[in-house]
């Protein structure tokens, strides 16, 4: 009885061991749902996006010969600056060959009346364009958000002259202030040290562009402020007696990312139409330092003679500017959990 009772017990202990055990998982077994970060569900709908994913694949290349060009220039490689008579008519100036002198060594022709090499032009021109619209971008996004935070978490007074302020800003005509303020700004941006000519020029565009920039964000971000100051974490942090600032900058910062990735791709596109136009408008820096703007303001005058001059620096500001576009709204609609896209 004893030797029954013992091993009646070691099967019950052996039972119980191998029912703790975790069965092999089958085929056929279900797996284990595992929750996704909204940044990941993001992400994989950005993916499935095949138009943003193309124009994401552009932005980036033209990112990488922005960053690529002073290295070019510093090695020799690119000299957009070198003249090159030899590769003009003497009669008229004009480039000799077909589609205006384009060759083995000048794949994209040579300017006119310069004998420039047209593809260096355009690197070195999307290198300094970049630079400004994504300055003027980051100045504008700094401003609104600081503006549109503070505006919408302090309401009151604070709230009632900072949307005076936005007001008064948006009355002013931004081109013709642009046009008229042009000279006296550049020469008191001079007067702080930066270089005269093309230094100051890019200073002031940036200045202006973001200045008249922010409050169309600002209004933004101020609106999704008013809905975040009365969630739970925040007022758990007054109630621990966070300080105003830190509540700005810890708490609600932070949840506003997705509108500050979009907005920003979506307005810098509008700098780099913006430093073309006020360059063709001869307010914007002038050559020979190289902007895909004033590439394109050179080139109008060329139109008729040499059409290809023409075509490549405009193509070159439309696809950037096309592919930012559909990229931000691409980006717009990933963030969106309201969005119908799957």
């Amino acid at each position: 009885m004893t030797f029954m009772a013992g091993k009646l017990e070691t099967d019950v202990l052996l039972d119980n061991a191998s029912l703790s055990e975790t069965p092999p998982e089958t085929p056929g077994t279900p797996q284990k749902i595992v929750g996704r970060s909204p940044w990941q569900i993001a992400r994989s709908r950005l993916r499935r996006d095949k138009v943003s994913m193309v124009c994401l694949v552009i932005v980036i290349l033209y990112v990488l010969v922005a960053l690529a060009s002073p290295i070019l220039q510093h090695f020799g490689v690119i000299d957009p600056y070198k003249l090159n008579t030899n590769l003009l008519s003497a009669a008229d100036g004009m480039p000799l060959g077909n589609m205006g002198g384009v060759s083995p060594s000048h794949v994209l022709g040579v300017e006119p009346q310069t004998g420039r090499d047209v593809l260096s032009r355009i690197v070195g021109g999307v290198t300094l364009s970049m630079l400004i619209a994504s300055a003027a971008t980051l100045f504008s996004l700094v401003l609104g958000s600081v503006i549109g935070i503070i505006s919408g978490y302090t309401g009151k007074w604070v709230d009632f002259w900072f949307g005076r302020f936005i007001d008064l800003v948006l009355a002013f005509p931004q081109l013709l202030m642009l046009l008229a303020l042009s000279v006296v700004l550049v020469d008191k941006i001079t007067s702080f040290g930066v270089p005269a000519g093309a230094p100051s020029e890019v200073v002031y565009l940036i200045v202006v562009l973001g200045f008249f920039g922010f409050p169309f964000f600002a209004r933004i971000i101020r609106g999704q402020v008013l809905s975040l100051r009365e969630r739970e974490f925040v007022e758990a942090s007054r109630s621990l007696g966070a300080r105003g600032y830190r509540i700005w900058f810890t708490e609600l910062l932070p949840n506003l990312w997705a509108p500050i990735l979009v907005y920003g791709t979506l307005i810098f596109p509008t700098n780099v139409s913006a430093e073309a136009a006020l360059s063709f408008l001869g307010v914007g820096v002038q050559a020979p330092t190289p902007t895909l703007g004033n590439i394109l303001t050179d080139s109008v005058t060329f139109l008729a003679t040499d059409p290809m001059f023409f075509f490549i620096p405009g193509l070159a500001i439309f696809l950037l500017v096309l592919s930012a576009n559909l990229l931000g709204d691409g980006l717009r609609d990933a963030l969106d959990p309201k969005s119908d896209r799957n």
